[in-house]
């Protein structure tokens, strides 16, 4: 696919397909049929299991984190920690989209307590994050995803950048991976910014205050229990972990695919397969990335619970090969040279267009 760029071969913008269909009534087809077999029905059973695999894995490294004490082997107690600390922000993510129970109040309160009381992030700022780019992917100006942090992904935004942070841009895509064990901090900070710059309210009070208890007794477990170089050393490699884990997920699915112009009108079929990429690798990659492999059918049935996305995906691909619609699936290290290269060639317009070295001299003389 070229990078941040719409297919040659399908025009999105054309509201009928060949034979004179509306596409929007094709997508209201393909959801029929979707419903009809049984593929957003709620899976109680598989969630259970994950939930129940996931907090013995919690209590494992709690009680390794004790019986080992004082020793620098707490490292490998931290990486695991973080590893299923990101297991549970899928989860949270997916009772956020109402995959997990029936009534959308339940799911709300197993994310809140996940979100806020285990991972320690803002439940209500991801929730509405997160609505923002279901709605408008990769649309400049309404996708949160695309706006520029330390990473820029679009060239207007990295041409803006200037000092320290345009270097940075220059290179951001050979960086991208390195930045990533930072994301874990920045997470928990933008999320708690988020929090104390908003309403006051009582939900808004129950966050704060469950964040508040988290990261206290966490923070002050790790500290009690370890010398003070260890400690610090312990929540470095958790949050790194935590970090590039969740970078690494998010990450394939949307970078170097199709970037939509704010004033462009799509329907919502093609708006979603096209700045989508699926991951290929089957159950195990279900399991390591929590459904986001199915990248194009999760954006297509927000509320699919996660073991129906792959019987989804073999619906939605006959669906756009009928319509002519590209889709794009990979494997998970060609997704990622794919967003290196795609950050790279961002990067391109925070370059000096002086940057010639012969030219730099000639310039001082």
């Amino acid at each position: 696919m070229t990078d941040a760029a719409v297919l040659p071969g399908f025009r999105p913008t054309k509201p009928r397909t060949g034979d004179g269909t509306s596409i929007t009534s094709t997508y209201t087809d393909l959801s029929k049929r979707v419903r009809e077999a049984g593929l957003l029905e709620r899976t109680h059973g598989y969630y259970g299991w994950v939930a129940a695999i996931l907090t013995v894995a919690l209590g494992g490294a709690v009680a390794g984190f004790v019986l080992l004490g004082d020793s620098w082997f707490q490292l490998l107690i931290a990486g695991a920690l973080g590893l299923i600390l990101t297991q549970f922000a899928f989860l949270s993510h997916e009772a956020a989209h109402r995959t997990i129970l029936t009534s959308g109040p339940a799911n709300d309160r197993v994310g809140r307590f996940l979100a806020n009381g285990v991972v320690g992030i803002s439940y209500s700022w991801w929730m509405n994050k997160h609505t923002r780019h279901h709605a408008n992917p990769n649309r400049v100006g309404k996708d949160p995803d695309i706006e520029t942090d330390t990473i820029s992904f679009l060239e207007e935004s990295a041409a803006e950048q200037k000092g320290f942070l345009a270097l940075i841009t220059r290179h951001q895509g050979w960086l991208f991976f390195p930045l990533l064990t930072l994301e874990g901090i920045n997470l928990h900070m933008i999320s708690i910014r988020s929090l104390l710059s908003s309403a006051k309210s009582r939900a808004r009070t129950m966050e704060l205050v469950t964040i508040a208890l988290r990261l206290t007794l966490y923070v002050g477990v790790v500290f009690w229990f370890l010398p003070l170089g260890m400690a610090f050393a312990f929540l470095g490699v958790q949050l790194a972990v935590f970090g590039v884990y969740m970078g690494a997920s998010f990450a394939p699915n949307h970078k170097g695919m199709a970037i939509i112009p704010a004033d462009s009108k799509l329907d919502f079929l093609s708006k979603q397969v096209l700045t989508s990429r699926n991951i290929t690798g089957g159950r195990v990659m279900n399991v390591l990335m929590g459904g986001l492999n199915y990248q194009i059918e999760h954006h297509l049935f927000p509320s699919m619970p996660r073991p129906h996305l792959a019987k989804a995906r073999l619906m939605v691909r006959e669906h756009c090969a009928r319509l002519g619609m590209p889709y794009t699936e990979t494997n998970l290290l060609a997704s990622y040279a794919i967003v290196v290269r795609y950050l790279n060639q961002v990067g391109l317009a925070a370059r000096d267009p002086f940057d010639c070295p012969l030219f730099n001299q000639l310039r001082k003389v």
